[in-house]
Order: C-alpha cells, then sequence, then structure tokens
C-alpha cells in the first residue's frame, strides 16, 4: 500500500541480519541481474554499449539495497518491479513508471520503492562486498526510514530530472542517504563495477536540500 506507515509494515521470512546493534545502516551491493537471467543479459548490453561510447573497459554492474536496524525493527529499503501480488504487503511508500510514463497504468511497467519491515532482498546471499556499515547513528537511521516517502519517482531508466545519468534502483539508494544525512564520500561499489544511476541521485538530493537552505 502507497503511503504506508513504519507500524503498518508486517513480517515476511527472515534474512541476514543489519546489525546487533541498536541501530544501523547496512548497504549491499548486488550484481545486476543476479536469478534474473534476462536482466542480467540486458545489463550486460548495456554496458558493453555504454563502455564502447566511454572508450573505456568495462565494468560489473550492481545494484544497491539497504538494510535498516533501529529499535523497532528491522527495514528493507529498494527499488523493485511490481510484482503479481497485490495482496502482499511489502511496506511500499512510492510507485513509478517504467520506460514511458504513459505506460504506467500497466503493473509490468511500474516499479515500486519499498520500506520493508521485516522484509527480504531477493539474492541477498550473492551481495559482493556486502554488507557495508555506513553508520550506527540511530538519528540518521530514522531520518532514512522517515524521509523515504518523499522521494520523486520519475520514469526508470530515462534522464527526466536532467542530471545527465538515468533514474533507477541505485538512485533510489542514493537519494534516500544523502537526504538522510548519512556521509556517502567513501561509498564505492566492489573493484570493477559500476552502479549507474547513483550519481542521479545524488545529484536530486542536493537539489532539494538547496531549494530547502534558500
Amino acid at each position: 500500500m502507497v503511503g504506508a506507515t513504519m507500524d503498518d509494515m508486517s513480517a515476511a521470512p527472515d534474512m541476514r541480519p543489519a546489525a546487533k546493534h541498536d541501530a544501523a545502516v547496512d548497504l549491499y551491493w548486488i550484481p545486476l541481474g543476479a536469478g534474473a537471467h534476462v536482466v542480467r543479459i540486458s545489463g550486460e548490453l548495456f554496458e558493453i554499449a555504454s563502455a564502447l561510447a566511454g572508450r573505456r573497459a568495462r565494468s560489473k554492474l550492481y545494484h544497491s539495497a539497504l538494510v535498516i536496524a533501529v529499535p523497532e525493527g528491522q527495514f528493507v529499503i529498494e527499488q523493485a518491479p511490481v510484482p503479481g501480488r497485490p495482496d502482499e504487503q511489502r511496506g511500499v511508500v512510492a510507485e513509478g513508471p517504467v520506460g514511458l510514463r504513459c505506460l504506467r497504468r500497466f503493473r509490468a511497467f511500474r516499479y515500486e520503492i519499498r520500506r520493508w519491515r521485516d522484509g527480504q532482498i531477493p539474492d541477498i546471499d550473492q551481495a559482493i562486498a556486502s554488507p557495508v556499515r555506513l553508520t550506527e547513528d540511530a538519528a540518521v537511521a530514522r531520518r532514512i526510514l522517515d524521509v523515504l516517502p518523499s522521494i520523486p519517482t520519475p520514469v526508470w531508466g530515462r534522464d527526466d530530472l536532467g542530471t545527465g545519468e538515468m533514474w533507477n534502483s541505485n538512485s533510489v539508494i542514493s537519494w534516500v542517504l544523502v537526504r538522510g544525512g548519512a556521509d556517502i564520500t567513501t561509498i564505492h561499489p566492489p573493484v570493477n563495477g559500476r552502479a549507474p544511476g547513483w550519481n542521479a541521485g545524488v545529484a536530486v538530493a542536493a537539489r532539494r536540500a538547496g531549494h530547502e537552505d534558500a
């Protein structure tokens, strides 16, 4: 249900715990397309074209997600396709279109942004160099959870916000980290890896902060 509060989110099967602390923010780097053959092939083709255009070596592509622990419980933050199970509670706080805005009415062309209490990250067992502990500051962890529902929802895979980079799942994670006050200066994908869309989220979050400070 879009706009759900933290208290509205129901439990799902257990996954690796975020931390043994009262509060923690952990980042996971998951190879793009892990467990999804079509997504992996599409990502590889995208990277081949991008590398050729940029005259650089090819990199491995990663999708990012967060696991946040606070005294009230553990939450997963992730962008994912809208599944064909509308009655399942996944802590959805926002939805957006994929490819073209006019296709949004079709489930297959929508993504959802989750703040899922006791939720799951698919293929977390394939994460590389993860988890990355970003902070154990409870105030930052709570701000990340609180600010997520205000995230913009531009068209996935396009640069509708004029950042020079497409918006995708990595944009969601970088946006919410910046807006939540986390230090992202030392964050980078695993060795020889890229996280397309990351800089788009940072840029849009910085704009929002600039407007609030003006």
